[in-house]
């Protein structure tokens, strides 16, 4: 199973993709990125850190399914990671929903809202990102947050919309959805 876990900045979707991993005997897809590596990522862990010239190599080598730029970097997936037969889970941004659909139709993806979009922010200012990364990623969060609800075709691409209340009760949910598409 291709899983994607979609929503905005500070709602969970690293601690559910590892929850998945953990509880579930997942393996995490590695988004590939030019972008800079932030106090206490580690390489290759969640994500694979490269230059530029790096990717340009694995996209001329065909080793890259897909491919887009957000807030000035690059972010890519590997054709072994997305066509694996294995159980995988990532993130996935929602903006690129209509590209994986075509790519990858096998995709069961769910999008995560938070119960309180404050809550979102908090746990982003908690990154303690550069003043200016920081900023963005809380403006991109209403400017996300308010796409999704205003597009009822973006919201129908989506095979799951759960919300978050940053409890065990949201986690029990999201890991109960993903157990019965195992057992289906």
């Amino acid at each position: 199973m291709l899983l994607a876990l979609a929503g905005v900045t500070g709602v969970g979707k690293s601690y559910f993709k590892d929850k998945i991993v953990e509880k579930l005997g997942f393996e995490k897809i590695k988004i590939i990125t030019t972008r800079e590596i932030r106090n206490g990522e580690k390489n290759n862990e969640d994500k694979i850190f490269v230059t530029p010239s790096e990717l340009n190599n694995l996209k001329e080598s065909n080793k890259i399914a897909y491919d887009f730029n957000m807030l000035g970097n690059i972010y890519a997936y590997s054709k072994d990671s997305l066509f694996s037969n294995k159980n995988t889970v990532f993130e996935l941004h929602y903006s690129t929903i209509f590209n994986f659909r075509n790519i990858c139709p096998n995709l069961t993806s769910i999008y995560i809202l938070p119960q309180d979009i404050e809550m979102a922010k908090e746990q982003t200012k908690k990154r303690h990102l550069k003043p200016n990364v920081e900023k963005n990623r809380l403006l991109e969060i209403d400017e996300h947050y308010n796409s999704f609800m205003a597009d009822a075709n973006l919201r129908k691409q989506f095979d799951y919309i759960v919300y978050n209340n940053y409890d065990k009760e949201s986690e029990n949910q999201i890991i109960n959805i993903v157990k019965k598409l195992l057992n289906k």
